[in-house]
């Protein structure tokens, strides 16, 4: 009955089986092995272009690793004001770019707004020596706030991107989520939409520790190998890394995972909506919700033993919380935590 994080449920029993397999023999180190190997072309399969690929075990490695990729020390990073980047991942974007600065956008449902962007990069378009310089933007996908990007609105943005000469990266935690969401390819809400380089999440979909960093551009990868030795990420028996986002990818189970996660949090949302005490902060695009719910409703619902985190009030709604599904959520869970929200809220005995 734990809603807390997608981060905090097993991982599937693929993923294990995949790491037991992978623990039967020996194999070359540092990336050598045919796993790590044959990534690249299973990933340029999935993603209909030819990729640069890899992997590391922690999200804020590839998001920081990729950035710092992307922009020199003294440039600028544009990511809307709740983003992962900026809030989330300490000082390590700031020491992964040397020094690069984390700009925030007013944003609407956690999504950047094209009209935001526009304005910061017209403001830093004339800037002279003393000041930094505009290098790159992070958008997150699916964002802090449950809801995604549908391609043309990543088109909109990188139209302004392009035009002054930056790159784009896209923090993709639960970029399986947002591609299950929209039914739509990956080729569509990354290259094809212009993002230059993809934090690839697999651990909040059923991986035990595994994400990956995946170029468009190979030119933009051509130091990346130096700068993961460098931070502590090029994994000696990186296999056990890469056969977790191998078995992601077979046969869809990446889609499957994220699929389930997604249609519990619609019934989820739908359920505790339909009681009439609860008022949903967004729109419930993938697996994650955030609502208003009476004091007393949530003081009830965790003495019962449900987790969750309450959230800072956002919209003047009183006390929030959120309320994250997974690969593995129960229907029965699902619906007992909305039984026991009328319970609380004295809509039934």
């Amino acid at each position: 009955m734990n809603f807390a994080s997608d981060n905090v449920v097993p991982a599937t029993p693929e993923i294990m089986e995949a790491l037991t397999a992978a623990n039967q023999t020996s194999a070359p180190a540092y990336g050598a092995d045919t796993v790590t190997r044959g990534l690249e072309a299973k990933f340029a399969e999935l993603f209909e272009h030819e990729v640069s690929v890899y992997p590391v075990a922690t999200g804020t490695a590839a998001n920081c690793l990729a950035l710092s990729a992307l922009t020199p020390p003294w440039g600028i990073v544009y990511s809307e004001a709740g983003a992962h980047i900026a809030h989330d991942e300490s000082t390590a974007p700031e020491f992964f770019t040397g020094g690069a600065r984390i700009v925030q956008l007013h944003g609407k449902n956690g999504k950047i707004l094209p009209a935001s962007l526009k304005t910061a990069l017209a403001e830093a378009s004339n800037r002279a020596i003393h000041h930094a310089q505009s290098a790159a933007i992070s958008v997150t996908q699916a964002t802090e706030a449950g809801t995604v990007y549908t391609p043309s609105e990543l088109g909109a943005i990188a139209e302004l991107v392009r035009g002054s000469g930056l790159k784009m990266h896209m923090d993709g935690a639960r970029f399986a989520n947002a591609v299950a969401a929209l039914n739509c390819s990956p080729a569509d809400l990354t290259w094809r939409a212009g993002v230059d380089v993809l934090s690839f999440g697999a651990t909040k979909n059923g991986a035990l520790a595994a994400e990956a960093v995946v170029f468009f551009n190979k030119a933009d990868a051509e130091a990346f190998e130096y700068r993961r030795k460098r931070a502590g990420h090029l994994f000696s028996k990186l296999r056990f890394l890469s056969c977790q986002l191998e078995t992601c990818l077979a046969q869809g189970n990446w889609l499957k995972w994220a699929g389930h996660a997604n249609r519990m949090a619609k019934r989820l949302a739908n359920g505790l909506t339909a009681t009439g005490i609860a008022t949903l902060l967004y729109p419930v695009d993938a697996n994650e919700l955030f609502l208003s719910l009476p004091d007393a409703v949530i003081d009830g619902l965790e003495a019962d033993g449900f987790g969750f985190y309450r959230w800072a009030d956002a919209a003047g709604l009183g006390q929030v919380v959120r309320l994250v599904t997974a690969w593995n959520t129960d229907i029965a869970d699902i619906d007992q935590f909305i039984a026991r929200t009328r319970f609380h809220a004295k809509l039934e005995a």
